[in-house]
C-alpha cells in the first residue's frame, strides 16, 4: 500500500524537509565513519608493523632459527611470547623460509605450516594488510627476518585482533551518532519552523488547492471587465490583467517595470502608486473616465482596481444636456405664457392692431435670433447648442452673447468633439458668472486655418493664478458634488480633447474681472478654403493666442468696444 502524503501544503514541505534532513543525517554519519574505520584499520596495520620491526631485530632470534628445529620451549616460542605480551599483540610468529612456525600463540601450532603465505616477507618486502587465520581476523604485519649478514632466514608476522579495532571504532560511536543527532535535531526544528511560516503564509491552503486557485485567478483575472494592477512594494508592476493593459494603453512587456516608466507622469500615475490617496478617485486616461481604488498588501506591495465610467460620465452628460433642454423648454413655456397672456389682454382691449404689431415683433425676433446664430455659427450642432445653452442662461438671470467676432463654418471634422468642449466651458461659466451683478458669459468660435479657436468669458469672481493649471486636473473642482456624479472632470476632458487635436486648453484673467477660456483645436475643420478667414491666417490665430489682444471682453487696441446684441430671451 503507498503510503499516503499530507494534503496540506505545510504538512507536505515538513514531510519532505524531515525525511531529505533524516537522509542527510544518515548520509554524513556513514561518509565520517568510512574514513574512520579506514584509519582504524591503517593504524592497527602499522602498529603491527612496527612490532614484527621491533621483533626482527632483536639480537638471537635468527641465530636460534637457523640453530635447530622448531621448539615450543626454545627460545624463539620464549623472546616472541614475551614480546606479544609486552605489546598486547593478537600473536607474534617466527617462520623460517620454509613457512614452519617457531613460535605462535598456541603452542600444538608450532612447528606447522603457517596458514596465510609469508612469500614477500620471505622475498625481501615488508607488508600490510587484513588477514584471516587460525587466531581469526586480524591486522598484520610482515617483515623479513634477517642473520648479521643480511641474509634472510625467516620472517616474523604480528596480528592486532580485527575485535580491537572493531572495540575502538565502537568506541566512537556514541560521540559520533551524538552529533549527528544533534544535526537532526536542528534540521527537524529549522524543518518545523519553516513549516509554521510556510502554513501561516498559505493560510493552511491544501496542496492540490493551488493549482486550482491559479487557474482560477487567471480565469478571473482575465475574465473581469475591471482592470487590476498589482505593484510590488518597489513600485514596479509584477501583475496587469487584460482589462488594465486597454484602459491604461499598456503594451505586453509591462511587468517587472516600474509603473513610472510605462505611463505617462499624471494623475493617473500618482492615483495607481498612492501618492494622491482616497477612495473612488476619479481619473481620465486616453479619453475614458476611470474609478481607481488601491489596497495595500502584507508584503508591502498594492493592487489598484479600475472601472471604466466612461458609459455612465456620457450618460450624464446626456442627463445635463436633456435637464438643460427641459430648463430651457421650461423658460420658454414660461415665456410664451406671458407672451399668449399679453396678446389675450390686448384681444380682449379690442386692440386689434396692437395685438397684429406684438405678434409680428415676437415672430420677427425669433427669426432674427435664429438667423443670427446660423449666419455666425454655421454647424448646426453648436448652433443648436448654443441656442439651447442661451434659454437656460435666460432661466438663471444671465446673459449669454455671441461676440461678433464669431465665424464657424460648416466644415467641422467631428462636430460633437466641439460640442463637448464648448457646453463645459459655457456651464462653468454660467455657474461662475450666476452670483455676480449684471452677469453675463460672452463667446467666440473662430476658425484660422484648419484651426478652431474656442473662448468662453465670463464676468464671475475668476480663477486665481495659483490654481489655473489644477482647474484642470481629474477630480479637482471648487464646487460641490451634484447628486447623480462627481464634479471635476468636464475641464479635464476638455483639455484631455484638445491635446488629443494637438491643441492647448487655458485660463486667463479677463479684463474687468472674471475668466477666459481658450481651447484651440488644430485640424478640427476640413482643409477646404474657409469662409471669413483674414488676409493672414497666422496672423488671426496669434491674435487668438495673445492674451492680451482681441477676446470676449477686450477691445482691440484700434477697434472701438462692440456691443454683442445677446440672443433671444437674454435678460439686459
Amino acid at each position: 500500500m503507498r503510503p499516503r502524503w499530507p494534503r496540506r501544503v505545510s504538512a507536505h514541505v515538513l514531510s519532505v524537509q524531515l525525511v531529505i534532513t533524516t537522509g542527510v543525517t544518515a548520509l554524513a554519519t556513514g561518509l565520517f565513519l568510512e574514513p574512520l574505520g579506514a584509519q582504524l584499520d591503517d593504524q592497527a596495520e602499522h602498529r603491527a608493523l612496527a612490532i614484527a620491526q621491533a621483533t626482527a631485530a632483536q639480537p638471537g632470534i635468527a641465530h636460534a632459527v637457523l640453530a635447530g628445529p622448531p621448539d615450543p620451549e626454545g627460545p624463539v616460542q620464549a623472546a616472541a611470547e614475551r614480546i606479544r605480551l609486552a605489546t598486547d599483540a593478537s600473536y607474534v610468529v617466527v617462520v623460517d623460509t620454509r613457512g614452519i612456525r617457531y613460535s605462535h600463540t598456541t603452542p600444538a601450532e608450532i612447528g606447522r605450516h603457517v596458514s596465510t603465505d609469508p612469500g614477500q616477507a620471505l622475498g625481501g618486502r615488508e607488508w600490510t594488510g587484513i588477514e584471516s587465520g587460525t587466531l581469526g581476523r586480524s591486522a598484520r604485519g610482515k617483515v623479513p627476518l634477517r642473520d648479521g649478514e643480511g641474509a634472510i632466514v625467516g620472517a616474523v608476522s604480528v596480528g592486532i585482533a580485527y575485535g580491537d579495532v572493531r572495540d575502538l571504532l565502537l568506541h566512537a560511536l556514541p560521540g559520533i551518532l551524538v552529533g549527528a543527532g544533534a544535526a537532526l535535531a536542528a534540521g527537524a526544528l529549522a524543518a518545523f519552523a519553516l513549516s509554521w511560516r510556510l502554513r501561516k503564509r498559505t493560510h493552511g491552503i491544501e496542496l492540490s488547492e493551488i493549482s486550482a486557485l491559479l487557474d482560477e485567478r487567471e480565469a478571473m483575472l482575465h475574465g473581469i471587465r475591471e482592470g487590476v494592477v498589482a505593484l510590488d512594494r518597489r513600485g514596479r508592476v509584477r501583475l496587469v490583467n487584460d482589462a488594465a493593459r486597454r484602459l491604461l494603453g499598456l503594451g505586453p512587456d509591462v511587468v517587472g517595470q516600474p509603473l513610472e516608466a510605462v505611463l505617462p507622469p499624471g494623475r493617473t500615475t500618482e492615483v495607481l502608486t498612492g501618492r494622491v490617496a482616497g477612495q473612488d478617485l476619479l481619473i481620465v486616461s486616453g479619453g475614458r473616465v476611470l474609478v481607481a481604488n488601491r489596497m495595500d498588501t502584507a508584503d508591502g506591495g498594492t493592487v489598484a482596481t479600475l472601472r471604466d465610467r466612461t458609459e455612465l460620465e456620457q450618460l450624464g452628460r446626456e442627463l445635463d444636456g436633456t435637464r438643460g433642454l427641459t430648463e430651457a423648454l421650461r423658460a420658454q413655456d414660461h415665456e410664451h405664457a406671458n407672451r399668449l397672456h399679453t396678446l389675450l389682454g390686448l384681444l380682449e382691449l379690442g386692440m386689434y392692431e396692437e395685438a397684429v404689431d406684438f405678434v409680428a415683433e415676437v415672430t420677427g425676433a425669433h427669426r432674427a435670433t435664429a438667423e443670427q446664430v446660423t449666419e455666425r455659427v454655421q454647424e448646426p450642432l453648436v448652433s443648436a447648442l448654443l441656442v439651447g445653452k442661451s434659454a437656460v442662461a435666460a432661466e438663471r438671470g444671465v446673459a449669454l452673447r455671441v461676440s461678433a467676432g464669431t465665424r464657424l463654418p460648416e466644415r467641422v471634422v467631428d462636430p460633437r468633439d466641439l460640442v463637448t468642449v464648448l457646453g463645459n466651458l459655457v456651464d462653468n461659466a454660467l455657474d461662475a458668472a450666476g452670483p455676480c451683478p449684471g452677469p453675463f458669459v460672452e463667446v467666440e468660435l473662430r476658425a484660422v486655418g484648419a484651426t478652431v479657436v474656442l473662448t468662453v468669458a465670463d464676468n464671475g469672481p475668476g480663477v486665481p493664478e495659483e490654481v489655473r493649471e489644477l482647474v484642470f486636473a481629474d477630480g479637482w473642482s471648487t464646487k460641490e458634488p451634484a447628486p447623480h456624479r462627481p464634479r471635476g472632470l468636464g475641464l479635464s476632458l476638455v483639455r484631455r480633447l484638445a491635446e488629443r487635436y494637438g491643441g492647448s486648453a487655458r485660463v486667463g484673467e479677463r479684463p474687468g474681472g472674471g475668466a477666459v477660456f481658450t481651447v484651440e483645436l488644430p485640424e478640427a475643420l476640413r482643409t477646404e478654403e474657409l469662409g471669413g478667414r483674414g488676409p493672414d491666417g497666422e496672423a488671426l490665430l496669434r491674435e487668438a493666442r495673445d492674451p492680451e489682444g482681441s477676446r470676449p471682453g477686450a477691445p482691440g487696441p484700434e477697434e472701438p468696444s462692440r456691443a454683442p446684441r445677446p440672443l433671444e430671451g437674454v435678460n439686459q
